[in-house]
């Protein structure tokens, strides 16, 4: 069903995986060993979008490949002309979302194919978030770029079926052009005492129960169904879009494809963190982004009923973070903004190993957000979070010195 939604022929392969981190996991090692085994690199590297998903991150370190990152174009989307001064003799793979996690956009994936082919490199089509929506998107007369097996070049794509696909959480599907391809995936181990072993993906024991459900959910959805849920969902978005953009301190980052979008102050006087927090205290569930320091949105149908009420909470809180700038100091404002610009990302990465340590070391015991000042009350008793906005200011003034 799968591959015929992404416009595959015959030939194309594939399995059912745990998720979309599996899917993302598997085509680094698979174009590993293709790149040791048909091309004798010995010292691989894959070029990825800056805002290619982190399970890509986790891949190369998992597999021993040097994630080499190409920067955005003007549009936001993975810059093809550096992306093929990036490929060389060492590169197993090239990269493009469909559309990217932290602002919903399609990288240009006819203009990656075309460097592919070139170059002899593989392209993988992270399609974990649109697999299951840009289809039906597309089906209803939205203007989607190229990015499935139409485009020559593409080698594989991954598609998970529990976001769009609304199935239960533990399904995704990962897809290659051929069989040739994906045989490089295959792990067989022929002298275990235990007998021949075969594994077709990461996993050996797969979670049957979220196939199954991932299955039953596309059966009882069908086409038309996807259609019309789509089609609710595509114009809540339009909507939030527009509204966001109506609100004169915001803007919507780039030209979303589809559901998912971040939006950004351009206002110095407006916090955005500060504008987040507030947000959480009406009720509503709020990611942060970094680099820019954005607030993000994944619409689904659910959200259709909710648009004007986010919008007006959501103009409130920029007039309340406007007239209250102290607000950036507290709560979550401050932690984030610390951790967004702290300019030695090494400590980043060091007290979030400590904090992972203390939850999953003997003495386990889980983080209490509001020690941590991450949901401070009215009053602004944050005194942890004020003295890490305190820090990082403070070490921000020393190296712009």
């Amino acid at each position: 069903m799968t591959a015929t939604l992404l416009h595959g022929d015959r030939n194309v392969v594939g399995v059912v995986t745990s998720g979309g981190t599996e899917s993302c996991l598997l085509p680094v090692k698979t174009y590993r060993d293709y790149g040791r085994r048909a091309r004798g690199i010995r010292r691989p590297n894959m070029v990825i979008p800056e805002t290619a998903h982190v399970a890509w991150e986790k891949g190369a370190e998992y597999f021993g490949v040097k994630a080499v990152h190409a920067p955005l174009d003007d549009d936001w989307r993975v810059d093809a002309g550096a992306v093929k001064k990036l490929v060389n003799r060492n590169t197993v793979m090239i990269l493009g979302s469909a559309p990217d996690y932290p602002h919903g956009i399609v990288d240009p994936i006819t203009e990656l194919g075309r460097i592919a082919l070139e170059t002899g490199t593989p392209l993988h089509v992270d399609a974990c978030l649109g697999g299951d929506i840009l289809p039906f998107a597309e089906m209803l007369g939205y203007d989607i770029p190229a990015w499935d097996y139409r485009v020559p070049g593409v080698t594989s794509i991954s598609a998970d079926t529990h976001k769009y696909g609304f199935s239960a959480k533990g399904a995704s599907v990962l897809t290659y052009r051929n069989i040739e391809m994906m045989k490089h995936q295959m792990f067989v181990y022929e002298n275990w005492p235990g007998g021949v072993f075969a594994s077709p993906a990461l996993l050996g024991t797969r979670p049957g129960g979220a196939y199954a459900a991932a299955w039953a959910a596309m059966q009882a959805m069908g086409v038309e169904g996807y259609k019309a849920i789509t089609k609710e969902t595509m114009e809540a978005a339009k909507r939030l879009i527009d509204g966001i953009n109506g609100i004169p301190e915001l803007e919507v980052i780039g030209r979303p494809n589809a559901s998912v979008f971040s939006y950004r102050s351009v206002d110095r006087d407006v916090n955005i963190y500060a504008v987040g927090d507030l947000m959480e205290k009406k009720g509503w569930h709020i990611d942060r982004l970094q680099r820019p320091e954005a607030l993000h949105a994944m619409v689904t149908p659910l959200h259709a009923g909710v648009v004007d009420a986010y919008l007006d909470d959501l103009a409130q809180a920029v007039s309340t973070a406007r007239a209250k700038p102290e607000l950036a100091l507290r709560g979550g404002a401050a932690m984030y903004g610390m951790i967004a610009n702290i300019p030695l990302r090494g400590m980043v990465r060091k007290n979030i190993l400590e904090m992972f340590a203390g939850m999953y070391g003997p003495d386990a015991k889980m983080i209490d957000p509001a020690s941590a000042g991450i949901n401070d009350d009215e009053a602004g008793e944050v005194p942890l979070a004020e003295k890490a906005a305190a820090f990082y200011l403070k070490l921000r003034e020393r190296f712009r010195r």
